[in-house]
């Protein structure tokens, strides 16, 4: 698994759309709003040329790779902190991933109607971030009148506690993020607990026409440099069709080059939401599989095995470590071993983008 993400944005956005393109799941796409009624849920493979050059090394050996978990999440619209539209069940749905795809309409299309009757970039962002932050107002004053009882008791930290809540309340209330301020430490596990919406990582995703870069994928990037965020241009509707017609990857390359495009908007997506979340990849060729993981940037060698199976951690003895440019460059581990570039290293010691491991168990 690699990580998983949310997709938000105003109805007729085309996050169904994106969701195609990425997931190839056949979801509804339709040109009014709410369409999406239930949460569409896909799993897409995460490309990587590296999975590929590893798996020519073992051709008898099934290639797996990491995975992208999407979520589309039907269209926000103003109030739906209140409930309108169907607010509350898709705000609920977004607590659950692990970053939130903001997805942006930057395509002008008379057939597909607006919620809003025009296309504005900025305007539609600031709904949307509106409606999560009203939401997240509401959650975060609840556990205030909760912090304050609390402070009439006999915790010592209780005050300290409740200020810090207070503060974190005020940041929110004055139209700002959650993952915009330094969480102190005395409320660190409450915000977890918690977990506000506007606390998850976003990327912004302008959602282009088949001509590709505009104007409109302009303003959605100078609104995500304002929040010191990232933002990828899709074509989605393009894309969506490339998913559905072609089966292989050269079918695929065929398609992009047909429009100038080196690589699906799935490989620039999943690089930006890597950096964003922090996420690395590291590779194992156990068994029947040559197999992409994906963890946190610096896990350290026995948390990794222990993504792949508890035993790996819980029976840890040493990892042995080999950067794939090594294995690739000597055409075998047979090979590299004799010449003494396989790595032996104990527990603590952090994985890197790009090894490939093998985990020794007792």
């Amino acid at each position: 698994m690699g990580f998983a993400c949310g997709l938000v944005g105003l109805p007729n956005a085309g996050k169904s759309t994106i969701f195609n393109a990425l997931a190839n799941a056949g979801a509804r796409v339709e040109s009014y709003p709410f369409c999406t009624i239930a949460a569409n849920v896909g799993s897409a493979p995460v490309p990587d040329e590296r999975l590929d050059r590893l798996a020519a090394l073992y051709p008898q050996k099934k290639k797996v790779p990491t995975h992208l978990d999407i979520i589309d999440i039907a269209g926000l619209v103003e109030r739906a902190s209140e409930g309108e539209g169907m607010g509350n069940q898709f705000l609920a749905e977004i607590r659950a991933v692990d970053a939130i795809l903001h997805v942006v309409r930057c395509f002008e299309d008379p057939n597909v109607a607006h919620v809003t009757g025009s296309i504005d970039p900025s305007r539609d962002i600031a709904i949307v971030e509106t409606e999560l932050l009203l939401k997240d107002h509401e959650t975060l004053s609840r556990v205030a009148s909760r912090l304050h009882q609390e402070v009439r008791g006999p915790d010592r930290h209780a005050p300290a506690r409740a200020a810090a809540w207070d503060a974190l309340v005020d940041h929110v209330a004055r139209g700002n993020a959650v993952r915009s301020t330094p969480i102190p430490h005395e409320i660190a596990d409450l915000v977890r607990e918690a977990s506000p919406l506007t606390a998850k990582p976003c990327l912004f995703v302008a959602n282009v026409d088949d001509a590709g870069e505009n104007a409109y994928a302009e303003r959605v990037r100078v609104a995500a440099r304002e929040r010191r965020a990232e933002a990828v241009v899709l074509r989605g509707r393009l894309e969506a069709e490339i998913a559905e017609a072609a089966s292989t990857p050269e079918e695929r390359a065929a398609y992009l080059g047909e429009y100038g495009l080196s690589e699906t908007g799935l490989s620039a997506l999943v690089r930006a939401g890597y950096h964003l979340l922090g996420l690395m990849t590291f590779f194992t060729v156990e068994g029947p599989e040559v197999r992409a993981w994906t963890v946190p940037t610096g896990t350290p060698a026995r948390a990794a095995g222990g993504k792949i199976h508890s035993d790996f951690a819980d029976r840890f003895v040493v990892a042995e470590v080999m950067t794939l440019d090594d294995l690739l460059r000597a055409g075998s581990e047979k090979v590299l071993r004799d010449a003494g570039k396989i790595r032996r290293v104990g527990h603590d010691a952090p994985i890197t983008d790009g090894d490939v491991v093998r985990f020794v168990c007792a």
